[in-house]
């Protein structure tokens, strides 16, 4: 008798995703349930998810990207989860991939996907994103999201972990400004998560850090092939960089003066 089919639900948080949610969605269409947790999107996008037939949305505010996942993880119906960004799509071939994975009885616990990078509609060949992958597909049961990072989350998986052949599409540029707030936003995460584990702000480690970014991904890791795409990315990417020193100087600064205003 063969093994039951195998149950998958698509899970994806989003903030003002319109415009790119719709993809998404589409293209996890195969999945037996479609969770979507919004931190309350004031462009529309939740009224467009309340109205879809094939998703189940729930609003719930945004702390940080840890806890986000973590709330939405414990909201899937299925043991098989399949968790994507707003702005990511699943090609048919990946989508086949898939299901012949979860369906497979010696399937790993867990699944990591290297990403396919869209600078708008072309493709981002370096950069420093050509080694990129994150686990994406997963039994629900056997992981949890390490509470050690605000942004860019880790999974620790009870059990194996391996990777799928088929890559994922990410539209991460939509246009400049966009681009720039997501660096920026991601920049004062990390200085949060800096900050709790006490370190320290030096501008020594300001200046180096923020320009070995650019150099490392410009050049070592040949951004430089990438055109004025190149440029753009690695110029944004060192800004997060130098805007994560930025802030936790300025947690430092709230600090003392909490510090200095309860002292007797």
């Amino acid at each position: 008798m063969s093994a039951p089919k195998q149950k998958l639900s698509a899970l994806i948080i989003t903030y003002n995703e319109l415009g790119y949610i719709e993809k998404c969605i589409e293209s996890v269409s195969f999945a037996d349930e479609i969770l979507i947790v919004d931190s309350y999107s004031n462009d529309g996008t939740y009224e467009y998810l309340i109205n879809h037939p094939k998703v189940k949305v729930i609003q719930n505010a945004f702390e940080n990207f840890t806890a986000q996942k973590s709330f939405t993880l414990k909201q899937a119906s299925n043991d098989w989860v399949l968790f994507l960004d707003a702005d990511e799509i699943v090609s048919p071939s990946l989508r086949d991939e898939i299901l012949e994975t979860i369906n497979n009885p010696d399937a790993c616990e867990a699944y990591w996907f290297y990403r396919i990078f869209m600078f708008k509609n072309e493709k981002l060949r370096f950069s420093g994103w050509q080694t990129d992958k994150n686990h994406r597909l997963f039994r629900k049961s056997k992981v949890r999201f390490t509470d050690k990072k605000l942004v860019h989350e880790t999974l620790e998986v009870d059990g194996s972990s391996c990777i799928l052949n088929e890559k994922l599409t990410h539209y991460c540029y939509k246009n400049y400004e966009d681009y720039k707030s997501k660096m920026l936003h991601y920049g004062r995460l990390k200085a949060k998560e800096a900050f709790y584990r006490e370190k320290h702000f030096n501008y020594l480690s300001m200046i180096v850090k923020t320009g070995w970014k650019f150099f490392n991904h410009y050049f070592l890791r040949l951004g430089i092939l990438d055109g004025k795409k190149g440029i753009i990315i690695c110029y944004l990417n060192a800004l997060g960089v130098l805007e994560r020193f930025r802030e936790l100087k300025r947690l430092e600064k709230k600090n003392e003066l909490a510090y200095y205003l309860v002292m007797p």
